[in-house]
């Protein structure tokens, strides 16, 4: 229920989690860490930083946090939330402030002149409430810069965190869109942060990202001392998963975004780093769009080519990307028309591409910068996995997959991470239960529990069995194939027995429903078992005679009934029997066998996915050329001609109507119009 009132957001943890990842690549060669959160809220930010600083370190108890927050009750979250994180408690310095009015110096509060220290830290993170207002006052961390106005405090969180870090720091700051571009005192204090080289990075997130609102927000990075005189500017708002009324940036958008800060690097519709000239040129204005043009490209439609058809070149052309790698493909598709057009030649596009011999090669080259993945995440994770360093896998295995991926061309690297980081989330929470209870937790099974009332008291219940880390599925597909085969034959019968009760009474006429309407519900649309079963009885003792179709209806349902009781009890038996052995199977796997079944649980999703991405490379080209294509099949002359054929139709069946004089003279009329006589 924190951050809805007042402009106060809670962060979320991918916006989280991308600024500590900034933060910790730039104290990554420290011994010991300060950071800082001057509005600390619940400690989420400077916990998501202290885990990506730790991979760096060799003793995690090397970071010291600071946090100040406003609300006492947030401000015990803050400690809470740090503590039970397992920090040491002398590393935890915590204080409940307003950070705007009362600045933390350091000090005693029984001797407060004597002891009185300014604070300084390597890193300072913050998610200030955005557009506060506040009381403006005259302050050493607001010297050189000047002082926010009094409707909106965001320049003076921004300066307060600025103010209180090391020569050598970072900072990160959540801020609303307005800072970039908003005059008056704001203006003047934006171009005195330029002026001095702290801006260091602009990064425009997704809208609708935090609860609550949808403010539009930047995330800002700032340094006290650089060697550069430009900003890097990132637009960020187009990456990211829809998740309910959310925007949620997705593991490939966080790493994305950090890899740009990191590089430094301009990239079309995504980021550039822009000069100190340009800034001024602008009058200091920041405003993302006047720097980087993230929007799509507008559809533009050929005027000749309506006309009289073709595809224009130029149009062709913007798959360039696809050609370069393809050289051969192009000719394999297209025939020139004139020097400005071609038409398709061929109609089974994807045929055509899956054959030609560039493509071959480029799937073949995937393959081959692969071969020896399985092998590598093999030795790495499962022969590793009671020893490896989970903190430094992760970026491990990311760059071994960005190598593999450095000559191939078209496949975005960023997909492929975040199929990693889908898998990865699996495999982490895995090697963690290993390593902190032992390989024997991979004989392990755990109770399903479920909360029941019972006499109006709730308590739990176990309902089943799950494998501990081996799921009861991987058993039953890798080791008890023929007990899962026969179980799964009885359920598709049994599926197929309630489809044939539809079927058998679609069959019967109205008549025939009304021959047995006492064995059919009060619809008419389903079975009454108890009824149909005793008429059948009645119905088998007659000897001589014919039965009617509905009567042979009846005979067969109440063999469909008395198989689909049969098949319920069958499978509820083997069922149990299926779980009894799966249970058994993982308390007894050797460790060479729960080694193969994790590496299939582990291992076997991330190739699968790896390995259709140059599928979805060619799906994505076949798609192109088939838009393309049918852009400009139909042109306006085909248009015309078919309207055309169509009045002179319509001509001729008003000629074979009949009327009065007038309805013939309307008739005529009509004629004209439609360019008859």
């Amino acid at each position: 229920n924190a951050g809805k009132k007042a402009g106060e957001f809670y962060t979320p943890h991918e916006v989280s989690l991308m600024m500590s990842q900034i933060v910790a690549n730039h104290l990554k060669n420290r011994d010991t860490i300060q950071i800082y959160d001057p509005t600390s809220g619940s400690g989420s930010l400077l916990i998501n930083i202290g885990q990506s600083v730790s991979k760096y370190l060799k003793d995690k108890d090397k970071v010291k946090y600071y946090a100040q927050e406003l609300k006492e009750n947030t401000y015990s979250l803050t400690r809470m939330n740090l503590i039970m994180r397992g920090i040491k408690p002398e590393n935890i310095v915590a204080r409940c402030g307003d950070t705007l009015a009362d600045d933390w110096p350091y000090f005693d509060d029984k001797n407060k002149e004597n002891t009185y220290q300014a604070l300084y830290v390597d890193a300072v993170v913050s998610n200030p409430p955005y557009s506060q207002k506040w009381e403006p006052h005259d302050d050493p961390r607001f010297d050189n810069y000047g002082i926010a106005p009094k409707s909106k405090a965001d320049y003076a969180f921004l300066l307060h965190d600025l103010y209180h870090l090391n020569t050598d720091g970072i900072m990160t700051i959540v801020l609303p869109h307005g800072v970039l571009f908003r005059g008056g005192e704001e203006g003047q204090i934006r171009k005195n942060l330029i002026e001095n080289d702290n801006i260091d990075t602009i990064i425009g997130l997704p809208s609708n990202i935090f609860f609550g609102t949808g403010i539009p927000t930047i995330v800002m990075v700032l340094k006290k001392k650089r060697d550069t005189n430009n900003v890097l500017i990132i637009d960020a708002s187009k990456g990211f998963i829809k998740e309910g009324k959310n925007n949620k940036l997705r593991e490939c958008d966080i790493k994305k975004i950090v890899d740009t800060v990191i590089k430094r690097e301009t990239i079309e519709k995504f980021s550039r780093v822009v000069s100190k000239d340009e800034i001024r040129n602008n009058e200091y204005n920041l405003n993302i769009p006047r720097y980087v043009d993230s929007s799509e490209k507008v559809e533009t439609f050929d005027i000749y080519a309506i006309m009289f058809g073709g595809i224009p070149n130029y149009e062709i052309n913007t798959l360039t990307k696809y050609w370069e790698t393809f050289p051969t493909l192009k000719k394999s598709l297209f025939a020139e028309i004139s020097e400005n057009y071609s038409s398709l030649k061929v109609e089974n596009i994807k045929d055509i591409i899956n054959s030609n011999k560039d493509v071959i090669d480029f799937d073949n080259n995937f393959k081959l910068q692969f071969n020896d993945f399985r092998k590598y995440l093999n030795s790495l994770l499962v022969a590793g996995c009671e020893t490896i360093n989970i903190n430094t896998a992760e970026e491990t295995i990311v760059t071994n997959i960005f190598e593999r991926l450095l000559n191939i061309p078209l496949i975005d690297k960023y997909q492929a991470y975040q199929i990693f980081a889908d898998c990865w989330s699996v495999i982490s929470t895995d090697l963690e239960i290993i390593q902190t209870e032992g390989i024997s937790s991979l004989n392990k099974v755990d109770p399903i529990m479920a909360k029941k009332v019972k006499n109006n008291v709730e308590q739990e219940e176990k309902v089943g069995s799950k494998g501990h880390i081996i799921p009861f599925e991987l058993i039953q597909n890798e080791i008890l194939t023929s007990d899962k085969n026969l179980l799964t034959n009885k359920t598709n019968r049994l599926s197929e027995i309630v489809s044939l009760y539809s079927e058998k009474l679609e069959s019967l006429s109205d008549e025939d429903k009304e021959e047995i309407s006492d064995d059919l519900n009060d619809e008419n649309d389903g079975f009454i078992n108890s009824n149909v079963i005793k008429h059948a009885k009645e119905l088998k003792k007659i000897k001589n005679g014919e039965l009617s179709t509905a009567e042979k209806a009846i005979i067969e349902v109440s063999n469909l009934i008395e198989e689909e009781k049969a098949l319920k009890k069958e499978i509820k038996l083997l069922e149990t029997e299926l779980t009894t052995k799966t249970i058994n199977t993982i308390l007894s796997l050797e460790k060479d066998e729960a080694f193969e079944l994790i590496s299939i649980k582990w291992i076997n999703p991330l190739i699968s996915r790896i390995n259709e991405l140059p599928k979805s490379i060619i799906d994505a080209l076949a798609k192109n050329v088939v838009t393309l294509s049918e852009k400009y099949k139909t042109t306006l002359v085909d248009i015309d001609n078919e309207i055309g054929k169509t009045e002179k139709e319509f001509i001729s069946m008003i000629d074979e109507l009949n009327g009065s004089d007038d309805d013939l003279k309307g008739l005529a009329e009509l004629k004209k119009s439609l360019g008859g006589k």
